[in-house]
């Protein structure tokens, strides 16, 4: 009787423990503001934030980076723990091809968007690019099935060790899978032949490039986006591609326990041609068509019941802009830049070339590009005159081929001179090494960036002790062996509006018209929306969550062990748990004074001398007597 006993008892927990057998897809819209969210945009993604739980006060891990928030979805975990500063830093010694074949040049500091290129980062750290176990690591040891299929650099970065399926927009992995995909009818990344010798594989003579974006819209300079344009979201037919495959292919025939699914809308849209612009609408409408498209996979599939869907965005985004009484406003009419439109312009400022203008200040910087033209985005005065007026590059000799350019080359030297800084442009934040790491010249650099209206908080390696007006990186969960010596945030204005969209930010020097990794609070609160058998209904949360929190909770739901990471799960969202025990208070930071500083407008004008400080405005919840931090924001003061 008791051995009928304890195998109807077995019998039972096997049919309990296949009954709650469920799947994960991590649907991730990069760059997706939750301020976006509308009926008119995006429905279907509106109905889901209604239905399921919306996470109101979610963070992006500082730097508000792609990559560096795709190392957190990886891992649980902050670039403190695991030592990756993506989406571009400096790796000297490094070597190795990138998507295309081509040799990789790793003396400048290199961009991580590129699967092959985080191959040759891995090996170059011993295969511990990212030092810590990842979540689909994890969950391929407990006998599950993964997908990452995407945008390439952050979802190839979801399994950087190739044990799952893998389709990103440069290549099919492993090669079993390629020539599955190709048997079943779809076409493939065409840079899939630089992962192969040719005598064990070639595309199809009609196979084409099914993740070629739409050609960017100039005015007449030819290097500035038309921001009035409404041809179309650059990424939306690499990113129908990429989901055709996934609803078509992987989904029903893989059947992944776990997938990443990374698409570009509307990041690369609001890059090209900023928040708020005809195509940024029309990046929302084409990624919501995608979400609609999913769930109706799901329902066909009779997998709708039993898949927890979370849609989440790496970090929001911000305009760039300088400060619009300087630099105001204006239409774009025929191509080109018209007169000043305060309420419904276009911007016209806020690109900042950082190795430029240290170069000027008297260090010397490189950031490893060549000269660059930016006409409008570097600036354009109330009275109409350039800040960076354009130069001409007859011969060639400065910028290796005839043409315009607003900043010559910075090119990393094969030999850095005693005392140089080189620069990993990033966006909204800067990394500066200094490979010297001499205290009285990373001291100079700071307080040259304290007094420059273009930049906000100033985090600084344990190694220079506590400089005046900054604070250690370790505060942000940034200190690591591998970390840059300084990293500074571009200065933001949280209230400011273009095109409908509050937020605005300086950024380094390029023509893009969007951009994001500053500390504002509005790059910093991002998009999380968790529907399922696992999740709550109809419940909006309040309470502070982060990006660090999203492998934690997915592990838990999955009964997968993670290890330790940084985060924690969001049990408050969780139908088999509860949000008691769970406080939270609010906690400021503040650098002491820097002073005695010549203070410059974004405009080069002198403002007086004057002294710097940020305050860093952070959010602790305690969780049962462990404590975890949020970032909120960090906003340099000026006085």
């Amino acid at each position: 009787m008791r051995q009928i006993t304890r195998l109807a008892a077995l019998l039972l927990t096997a049919l309990a423990t296949q009954a709650s057998a469920h799947r994960v897809i991590v649907f991730v819209w990069d760059g997706m503001r939750p301020d976006a969210i509308s009926e008119d945009d995006t429905p279907h993604l509106a109905a889901l934030a209604k239905g399921g739980t919306f996470f109101a006060d979610n963070h992006a891990t500082y730097p508000t980076f792609t990559m560096i928030n795709a190392s957190s979805f990886a891992t649980g975990s902050f670039p403190g723990t695991i030592g990756f500063y993506g989406n571009r830093f400096w790796v000297p010694g490094a070597r190795g091809p990138d998507a295309k074949g081509a040799p990789s040049d790793f003396a400048a500091p290199v961009y991580t968007e590129d699967y092959a290129v985080l191959r040759d980062l891995d090996a170059h750290y011993g295969h511990d690019l990212l030092d810590a176990p990842t979540l689909l690591e994890r969950a391929r040891k407990a006998g599950l099935k993964t997908a990452v299929v995407g945008k390439s650099g952050p979802a190839f970065l979801q399994d950087i060790h190739e044990g799952g399926t893998i389709l990103d927009e440069n290549v099919a992995l492993p090669l079993s899978f390629a020539t599955r995909l190709g048997k079943a009818g779809f076409r493939l990344p065409a840079n899939t032949v630089h992962a192969y010798d040719a005598d064990r594989f070639q595309l199809e003579p009609d196979n084409g490039d099914p993740t070629e974006p739409l050609p960017l819209v100039t005015l007449k300079d030819g290097a500035s986006a038309d921001a009035s344009d409404g041809a179309g979201a650059p990424p939306t037919p690499s990113n129908a591609y990429l989901m055709d495959a996934y609803l078509g292919y992987i989904l029903p025939v893989e059947k992944p326990d776990i997938s990443f699914v990374w698409l570009r809308n509307p990041d690369t849209t609001e890059h090209l041609y900023g928040v708020g612009s005809p195509n940024f609408h029309l990046a929302l409408r084409a990624q919501d068509d995608l979400l609609g498209k999913l769930q109706a996979k799901l329902q066909a599939l009779g997998m709708a019941d039993d898949t927890d869907l979370i849609v989440v965005s790496d970090h929001a985004h911000s305009n760039v802009s300088g400060p619009l009484d300087r630099f105001p406003l204006r239409t774009i009419a025929e191509g080109r830049v018209g007169r000043v439109d305060g309420e419904w312009g276009y911007s016209v400022s806020g690109a900042v070339r950082l190795a430029d203008d240290m170069t000027r200040a008297g260090f010397t910087a490189y950031d490893g590009f060549g000269c660059l033209y930016a006409p409008v985005m570097s600036g354009i005065r109330a009275d109409g005159t350039p800040l960076h007026p354009t130069r001409f590059d007859d011969d060639g000799r400065l910028c290796g081929k005839p043409g315009p350019y607003t900043t010559p080359s910075y090119k990393v030297p094969t030999q850095l001179p005693t005392g140089a800084f080189v620069i990993a442009p990033n966006g909204g934040s800067e990394y500066l090494y200094q490979p010297d790491h001499d205290k009285a010249r990373a001291l100079a650099a700071v307080r040259f960036l304290q007094s420059r209206a273009m930049f906000g908080a100033i985090f600084v390696d344990a190694r220079y002790g506590r400089l005046p007006g900054t604070l250690p990186l370790a505060t942000v969960h940034l200190a690591n062996k591998r970390s840059p010596d300084i990293i500074v945030s571009y200065d933001f204005d949280a209230d400011a509006v273009v095109q409908g969209f509050r937020g605005t930010e300086y950024s380094s020097m390029s023509n893009e018209r969007g951009m994001h990794g500053s500390f504002s609070p509005i790059d910093v609160h991002n998009t999380l929306i968790a529907s399922g058998p696992d999740f709550r209904e109809g419940l909006r949360s309040v309470l502070p969550s982060g990006n660090v929190d999203l492998a934690p909770t997915l592990a838990a739901v999955l009964k997968i062990d993670l290890g330790k990471p940084d985060g924690r799960v969001l049990r408050e969202a969780l139908r088999t748990r509860d949000g008691t025990g769970l406080s939270v208070k609010a906690v400021d930071v503040a650098t002491d004074a820097a002073t005695g500083l010549d203070m410059r407008a974004a405009d080069g004008s002198s403002t007086g001398r004057a002294t710097y400080r940020f305050v860093l405005k952070t959010k602790q919840l305690n969780d049962n007597g462990t404590t975890y931090t949020y970032f909120d924001q960090a906003k340099a003061e000026r006085q």
